[in-house]
């Protein structure tokens, strides 16, 4: 049977310190999907929340079964590195516009910031809406939010 997260995602994403198997995702858990962009302020004020909830939430004992991948909708390759270096989880390299095309598309992603949350083991759809779970589970207590 054929991953579900790499074919979602392709073989490899991005992290600080190189290249991440996506296969290694592939746990039980929960895969956050970010949509988001340098130029869009909203997506500018949103951001550091996100990092400093994911940061706490990393700490939990739930935090090995999440991540986040960066799904840039930058127009270049360099805003999308300048963005990144705000953020401390992986992306999807920008070289794979057809893989974000793709991704937008199944999640119906119709503006940014959207935040989804994806079973990590199956890629089935646990909220398009992942934004709220920030601002009303604050500590991640509700985790996997199903």
């Amino acid at each position: 049977m054929a991953d579900p997260i790499v074919a979602l995602l392709g073989d490899k994403v991005q992290g600080k310190d190189g290249e991440v198997q996506v296969s290694s995702l592939r746990k039980e858990g929960v895969l956050g999907l970010y949509f988001s962009a340098h130029w869009c302020p909203p997506c500018r004020r949103f951001t550091p929340q996100l990092a400093e909830w994911y940061g706490k939430f990393k700490k939990t004992s739930n935090g090995d079964k999440f991540e986040i991948v960066f799904v840039s909708s930058d127009r270049s390759e360099e805003d999308c590195e300048g963005y990144y270096k705000d953020m401390p989880w992986l992306v999807l390299p920008f070289s794979l516009r057809a893989k974000k095309e793709e991704l937008g598309n199944k999640y119906q992603v119709s503006g940014i910031p959207t935040l989804v949350f994806i079973d990590s083991q199956t890629g089935d759809v646990i909220t398009t809406k992942a934004r709220a779970i920030v601002g009303e589970d604050p500590e991640g207590t509700k985790f996997p939010w199903k």
